[in-house]
């Protein structure tokens, strides 16, 4: 396989989750006869069972399909907020982006944001509009959005249905007649950009490339230009989806190298190959800036022997999910595990979940919190990852927390309810826009509001599609830390704090918090032998309390008639005996996974 550079089309589907990228992708893989139809398989793409299951692309998955004498690569990317960096690095190996939007839906959040990143890049785009077979399908309306967004002519916009295949042909041929072609920088360097990879365990670290200027053949030996790794091509081809070898990757492709690594920190995201022969001259490639993660939540190995096989599985992990960070550390309750970063509930939902099916580990979360600014006494600035760390509110000078900018796409007859919700968890109001100006039911709004991160951690997505009936679509990105009035709150099992259940609160919803986890407490433990104190506590003072009652043995079912005193003299005795077990020590109170989990979702 060996095209030149004004035959080669490198485009991805960018859109909103559900908007239908993976069921367009499956009609572009049958129309270009790329899988063959007794292989074919809705959402052939999604490789994973996640992503199967829940219908949403986690994973960016690149394929390349031979059409009318063109080399076409597509990369599929996810829709959903929490996973914008793989959006945002599929972008950067393209030079065409596909804006598909769902006839009944119009323009949601993401798309905004994802489209945004394309105009960054600057991509050609070719706006499209998908599920137009669906009776509830408002084409003008989308097409009127699509207009006022991109300022394009109403003949730009293709319509097309992922289901039927209708328009497949159109969007094939215009990114191939209107797309632009990839380019080399005129460098006399080899070089290639990695923008994804992966483990295999056959095959060891394989990186997802995209070659930027000369070729890279089997055999050849390689230098990585920021890590000084070095190796040899083992592999080297397309994907078909699957791997499938061509021997050479020239100027403009995308494809798999397959390099030799065994261990996976000697590759990373956004590096750059090159030949060893050249690599004193190499210069790097841009890459990627950075992921700030915004969630951090503690895993810890149920079995402490599983610690080692934690970290192997976290560092796999990492080699396919270039936006999560960890490091280690230690609990006295929990023993040693990490404290990860992600960039929102989804992402540490997916992850956890992929941790138990991929590597069968047995973990507990701790509750999820962002990440803090504390400014000590001395005026010596920390950044606080978890309430544990918290020093002690003698030393505390002030706590910042991080904020975010918020836009909110819903119809209009859901603005004063949005609006009411988001003020409740202090949101600071900016501006109204109306991307959508019909009749009460079809004209749409944007709302931009800042507000706190750890006002959309808990609840809020659930909620914002509650009170929308399911309507409204958020987005979210980092703005910058702000003072906050916020104190950690110990909550304590039996007379001890559990460290896995600290937390950091706002000061005015301490009680009602606090009450909330102990009642939670007190209906999912399982009783005790003894009475079972249940608090939450602010700086040493009770704000909350419950009490688990102690499992009671029937101590007279042995009798069998005769006076009342012995029926009292049996129930003295255990009274007696609970008092004593008090007395001695409270026992250790084993926590349940699921608790944590039922906190973690309150």
């Amino acid at each position: 396989m060996n095209y030149q550079t004004d035959k080669i089309r490198n485009f991805c589907i960018i859109a909103h989750i559900d908007h239908g990228k993976s069921t367009l992708a499956d009609r572009m893989l049958q129309l270009t006869k790329t899988v063959e139809d007794r292989k074919m398989k809705e959402q052939l793409l999604d490789a994973m069972d996640l992503e199967r299951e829940r219908g949403i692309t986690i994973k960016l998955q690149p394929v390349s399909m031979e059409y009318q004498d063109h080399l076409l690569n597509l990369i599929d990317t996810p829709g959903h907020v929490d996973f914008g960096y793989e959006v945002s690095r599929s972008l950067a190996a393209v030079e065409t982006a596909i804006l598909l939007i769902d006839a009944t839906q119009g323009i949601q959040a993401q798309t905004l944001a994802n489209l945004y990143l394309a105009l960054e890049q600057d991509l050609y785009i070719i706006p499209v509009i998908n599920k137009i077979d669906l009776p509830a399908a408002d084409i003008e309306g989308s097409q009127e959005e699509i207009i006022k967004l991109l300022g394009c002519d109403k003949e730009d916009i293709i319509l097309a249905s992922g289901k039927t295949g209708q328009g497949v042909e159109e969007i094939l041929n215009r990114v191939i007649t209107k797309g632009a072609q990839p380019e080399s920088s005129q460098a006399n360097t080899n070089r290639a950009l990695i923008f994804d990879s992966n483990y295999d365990k056959y095959k060891g670290v394989v990186t997802y490339v995209r070659v930027v200027d000369g070729s890279f053949s089997k055999g050849d030996e390689i230098s990585l230009a920021i890590s000084k790794s070095e190796s040899e091509i083992l592999d080297i081809g397309v994907f078909k989806p699957q791997y499938s070898p061509t021997g050479k990757l020239s100027t403009g492709m995308i494809g798999y190298i397959v390099t030799g690594f065994k261990e996976v920190s000697q590759t990373k995201v956004g590096d750059t190959i090159t030949l060893s022969s050249q690599a004193n001259d190499c210069k790097a490639l841009p890459g990627y800036k950075e992921v700030k993660p915004m969630v951090f939540a503690g895993i810890f190995p149920k079995e402490g022997d599983d610690w080692q096989s934690l970290i192997e599985a976290v560092e796999k992990l990492k080699l396919n999910d270039a936006s999560l960070t960890y490091e280690t550390e230690h609990s006295e309750a929990l023993g040693f595990g990490l404290r990860c970063g992600f960039l929102g509930l989804l992402h540490l939902e997916i992850f956890q979940e992929r941790l138990r099916r991929e590597y069968g580990l047995d973990i507990i979360v701790t509750i999820p919190s962002v990440a803090y600014r504390v400014i000590s006494t001395n005026l010596e600035e920390n950044i606080i990852r978890t309430p544990q760390k918290m020093p002690r509110p003698d030393q505390i000078n002030s706590i910042e927390e991080p904020w975010v900018t918020l836009d909110i796409i819903t119809p209009q007859t859901y603005i004063g309810s949005i609006m009411q919700l988001t003020q409740e968890k202090r949101g600071e109001y900016k501006n109204t826009e109306y991307i959508n100006t019909g009749d009460k039911h079809t004209a749409r709004a944007i709302l931009h509001y800042n507000l706190p991160l750890s006002s959309i951690l808990t609840d809020y997505y659930d909620k914002i599609k509650s009170v929308s009936s399911g309507y409204a679509s958020i987005n979210y990105e980092y703005l910058g830390y702000r003072e906050a009035d916020v104190v950690k709150m110990d909550i304590l099992v039996a007379e001890e704090p559990i460290e896995s259940l600290a937390l950091m609160v706002y000061r005015d919803e301490a009680f009602s918090q606090g009450k909330e986890i102990v009642k939670i407490l007190r209906d999912s433990l399982p009783k005790q032998m003894f009475v079972v104190k249940l608090q939450a506590a602010v700086g040493g003072k009770i704000v909350a309390a419950e009490r688990l009652s102690a499992m009671r043995k029937d101590v007279t079912a042995k009798l069998y008639g005769g006076d009342v005193s012995r029926k009292r003299k049996l129930l003295d005795k255990q009274k007696q005996g609970k008092k004593k077990m008090m007395k001695a020590g409270k026992g250790s109170v084993d926590i349940p996974p699921e608790t944590f989990v039922k906190i973690l979702k309150r």
